[in-house]
């Protein structure tokens, strides 16, 4: 049977989380994207809140909650803006989430419980400056010297490259072997060799930390492999499912607050006589967006039921990303449009709406990506295979290794 009420604890964490973005993020984010100024207090609240491990079992130190109730934080969050959604994303869907997915127990303790519980801040290494889409490409070399891995390389655009404790870094072991050569390691920010550096001047999410993170001869223990050797590209694959859906439940939040924008601009603009909402065309534009909005929720709902039921969603979690992120560009595009002249001034929050917008069409796969990977299911031409390890069904039981093989 489908059901698509929430329940009374999503229907509160909703509230909770839009109340903290009224309360704490809309009232300073327009200088905090005027100076480009990532507010790290923002993470250290959200932790306070139990939010920064939302969807992972109480025994790590989440709490407990199903995977459409992160799509619930990320939605509400990037409303406020894009960059607070994307912190999330990054500490949770694509670290965390994957820690407990291909973690073993001395890994999850050691990483997860505390990044669960908001006391450490992770992150994901995997772009390079020439390996985007095509990640066989990248030149980031780990060499086995023993007890200990010597990584040399560098990630770039990197969210909270400045601000993250710890990083699942992805590296080829044995590059002739190429994308079975790939391997995904641990690394921590305080570890010799290791630095990070911020890029400015970007187009929107400007009140995010974005950069590049460079290693020089960093040495990384044995024990600190995630998965086994050559296991790096299908842990980065199933690590961007979480990813995107985080991103695609964040793009509807961008539909939502440009909806909710114009609606209030309709109401207190007159020409010809009348409110700008009595206008057809203006309408059109309002209908689209709330078409957009029905839809995308939809699209990422049913990949995080799928979640739930611990299913592979890499198919219909590429569709809601694609979908939603298109349709939340056009939204805040739309937006900018009902305001007018005043649309292209930072007077009003929607040309901040369509600058974010612009970059989650780009980034955790191109819209063209997902595109052709749309197309090449319909097709018969890609099909996903079972992976060795899945993210454990909710509700949580006691998750074990076991479990999630």
């Amino acid at each position: 049977m489908m059901n698509f009420d929430f329940t009374e604890e999503q229907e509160l964490l909703r509230k909770t989380v839009r109340s903290f973005v009224d309360k704490e993020i809309m009232p300073y984010i327009k200088e905090w994207d005027e100076n480009q100024h990532f507010e790290t207090s923002i993470l250290t609240r959200l932790a306070h809140l139990g939010l920064m491990g939302v969807c992972i079992p109480e025994q790590y130190g989440g709490s407990g909650m199903d995977y459409n109730s992160l799509a619930i934080v990320c939605e509400e969050l990037e409303r406020g803006d894009t960059a607070f959604r994307t912190a999330v994303s990054v500490h949770t869907g694509l670290n965390s989430m994957t820690l407990l997915q291909w973690g073993n127990e001395e890994q999850k303790q050691k990483y997860l419980v505390p990044q669960s519980k908001g006391q450490k801040v992770g992150a994901f290494g995997l772009t390079e400056p020439n390996a985007g889409s095509d990640v066989a490409a990248m030149q980031t070399k780990a060499i086995d010297a023993g007890d200990h891995y010597v990584l040399n390389g560098s990630k770039t655009w990197i969210s909270l490259c400045d601000v993250a404790d710890h990083f699942i870094v992805f590296a080829y072991t044995d590059k002739s072997k190429k994308h079975h050569g790939i391997s995904a390691f641990i690394v921590e920010r305080t570890w010799e060799g290791f630095s990070s550096k911020a890029i400015k001047g970007k187009l929107g999410i400007r009140a995010g930390n974005t950069g590049e993170i460079f290693f020089d001869n960093v040495k990384v223990p044995k024990e600190n492999l995630l998965g086994e050797e050559g296991d790096g590209f299908k842990i980065a694959m199933s690590a961007l499912d979480n990813g995107r859906f985080t991103v695609a439940a964040g793009a509807c939040g961008t539909i939502m607050a440009s909806l909710e924008s114009s609606v209030k601009y309709c109401h207190e603009r007159s020409t010809f006589g009348k409110e700008i909402g009595r206008h057809q065309l203006v309408q059109q534009m309002i209908a689209k967006m709330e078409a957009g909005l029905v839809q995308s929720r939809l699209l990422v709902y049913h990949a995080g039921c799928l979640k739930n039921q611990g299913k592979r969603n890499t198919r219909e979690t590429s569709l809601a990303k694609w979908q939603a992120c298109d349709y939340a560009y056009e939204a805040a595009n739309d937006a900018v449009q009902i305001h007018g002249a005043y649309g292209f001034s930072n007077d009003y929050p929607v040309e901040r709406y369509l600058r974010n917008a612009k970059a989650p069409v780009i980034y955790e796969g191109t819209r063209e990506i997902h595109t052709v990977m749309q197309g090449e299911y319909v097709l018969g031409y890609r099909v996903d295979k079972p992976l060795s390890k899945m993210l454990p069904a909710w509700p949580f039981e006691s998750v074990t290794e076991e479990a999630v093989n």
